[in-house]
């Protein structure tokens, strides 16, 4: 199967892992051609507080998720790595619970794979406090590929 689509979901906690999930995605799109959906996920706390610190202004705009998603500087940074890397890409903002979001982003943008981030967590950690890259490998709609952060 050809890999048209790659979705990279980035979110908050992914800022101490942006030049690794640059390397895989361009590992995984340049030799295929694909186009990258970057895909921000927002809860709404995050989205309220990244729209008042990227100084919109509420009154005159209607502000998206697509909109404050363009402007984060963690999606600045991948998208500056994808130019370098010669690879085509497209960014999504998106509001609502993180695996769940990710997953929606997924069938919307009909992809073929998915790029998540994650730290290595105990079991008993992942049973309390949940994996947002757990959820996304269970119930998208594509491969996932998980990539690992360096640091514990």
């Amino acid at each position: 199967m050809a890999i048209e689509t790659i979705l990279l979901a980035v979110g908050p906690g992914d800022i101490d892992r942006l030049d690794r999930l640059a390397e895989e995605t361009i590992d995984v799109a340049g030799p295929t051609g694909a186009t990258v959906v970057l895909g921000h996920v927002f809860t709404k706390s995050e989205y309220e507080d990244a729209v008042s610190k990227l100084d919109f202004d509420r009154e005159r705009d209607r502000v998206s998720a697509d909109d404050v998603a363009n402007r984060h500087a963690s999606v600045r940074k991948l998208v500056n790595a994808f130019k370098n890397a010669e690879i085509r890409h497209n960014i999504r903002g998106a509001v609502g619970p993180h695996g769940e979001q990710i997953v929606e982003l997924a069938k919307e943008t009909d992809a073929d794979r998915v790029i998540v981030g994650g730290r290595r967590r105990s079991p008993t950690g992942k049973a309390v406090f949940g994996s947002t890259a757990q959820e996304v490998m269970l119930s998208a709609p594509c491969p996932v590929t998980f990539v690992r952060s360096d640091t514990k």
